[in-house]
């Protein structure tokens, strides 16, 4: 594979392989063959937070804690690439690590943009979670609607979920009280997008749930979604804007796509930032 190097920026690759709060294997695994890639694409090595632990499905109460030592060294790890004048790019299993990563996004680009693009809203709180999943509240912390211990500071009005269909109803009605605009999967080309981020500085979230089933497996998939080549018509509408992307939930070893295919859509998509 051909190595690159961007002339108008650096890229800092951070991956994630720490639990937080995983309920599968194939997340952390995903993570770390994401980052072989674009290691290797960039020419780069990736700083690795957390040691690999078993997935196993608990209530937030107790993965959050147990996430802890993850969750601080993928904040100080974006906080090294920023200050490095790197542009983060993280590698990361599940949606809930960006609490991590967020708080600080907050604090280093307060006019930013964020775009959560994902399936799902991850809006909910302790109050309206009905599977007491961490990574179904991870923005509603990062907005301040509870306490995670990490850190808030989002403005909700500055976030945009892209591809968001499968929200719950308390969960919407919080999105929507907040001022977080929802953009359905019919909603979403790269004109519109760029139209709201509106020339400001922009943070990408991708959740690959958001793809249409088939592309790039994901724990919590919801068909009606996105293609791939959506994905990378944002990323390269918006190229001169971002100042970091995460890249979440790749579930590696799926028996319906060849795992190599998916890390090569990946790529692919990742590339649309340097061309």
């Amino acid at each position: 594979m051909t190595q690159v190097n961007d002339s108008t920026r650096n890229f800092g690759l951070i991956v994630s392989q720490g639990r937080v709060a995983d309920r599968t294997d194939g997340a952390l695994l995903g993570a770390r063959a994401a980052a072989d890639a674009l290691e290797e694409y960039l020419g780069t090595t990736a700083v690795v937070t957390g040691s690999p632990e078993a997935g196993r499905i608990d209530d937030w109460t107790a993965a959050l804690p147990a996430a802890q030592d993850t969750l601080h060294g993928l904040r100080d790890a974006v906080a090294d690439s920023l200050d490095a004048g790197d542009t983060p790019v993280l590698l990361t299993n599940t949606c809930a690590a960006s609490l991590g990563t967020l708080p600080t996004v907050a604090q280093r680009f307060p006019d930013a943009v964020v775009l959560w693009i994902d399936a799902h809203g991850d809006f909910n709180t302790p109050e309206t979670t009905e599977s007491g999943y961490l990574g179904g509240m991870v923005l509603a912390a990062a907005c301040g609607l509870w306490d995670s211990g990490h850190g808030a500071g989002l403005d909700p009005e500055q976030v945009i979920v892209v591809g968001g269909r499968d929200i719950d109803e308390a969960e919407g009605e919080l999105l929507s009280s907040a001022g977080v605009r929802v953009l359905a999967p019919a909603e979403v080309t790269a004109a519109r997008v760029a139209e709201l981020v509106a020339g400001r500085d922009v943070w990408i979230h991708v959740d690959w749930d958001v793809l249409e089933p088939g592309y790039i497996p994901a724990a919590y998939r919801v068909p009606g979604g996105l293609r791939p080549h959506q994905i990378a018509d944002v990323f390269a509408a918006l190229r001169d804007q971002v100042r970091g992307v995460e890249l979440a939930e790749f579930e590696y070893g799926d028996t319906d796509v060849p795992s190599p295919v998916s890390v090569e859509l990946i790529l692919e998509t990742f590339q649309s930032l340097v061309r």
